[in-house]
């Protein structure tokens, strides 16, 4: 597994490895992985309880995670799953709003499904997202 690079972000990224023993993100070859992320402050872990507000900062949260595993974000996701609990059109429309705003020149694959209970009791969305980073992969192998 050397070849694995995995990653944290400050706050709730490294307080999640600490505690729950996993991952924000890892690296494989040119593609980074993402954990899903839910609508928390990262600093905090605080979570926002409006569902408009927390599918925003879901996205957001999928930013800092791709950035901080060297990656340049949204541009280059290909593939969205995302989970939501209730699944109804409020959160469907916040999630193409997002969709809208982060990928304004590419619609990636995606999957959306509906739960009953996500990993934290105020979670109603999280997000996972798997993107192509081949500029990052070729600076990493010139280390």
């Amino acid at each position: 597994m050397s070849s694995l690079q995995y990653f944290a972000y400050k706050g709730k990224g490294e307080t999640a490895r600490e505690q729950f023993r996993y991952s924000q993100a890892v690296r494989v070859g040119d593609r980074i992985e993402c954990a899903g992320q839910g609508g928390w402050n990262p600093e905090t872990g605080v979570i926002c309880t409006e569902i408009n507000a927390q599918i925003d900062q879901a996205f957001a949260n999928v930013d800092l995670n791709l950035r901080d595993a060297g990656g340049k974000g949204w541009s280059q996701v290909f593939r969205v799953n995302s989970y939501h609990v209730p699944m109804n059109d409020e959160a469907l429309a916040a999630m193409v709003r997002n969709f809208k705003k982060w990928m304004p020149d590419h619609q990636p694959i995606w999957t959306c499904v509906g739960v009953s209970r996500l990993g934290e009791d105020d979670m109603r969305v999280e997000i996972e997202v798997v993107a192509l980073d081949e500029e990052g992969a070729r600076a990493g192998r010139g280390k």
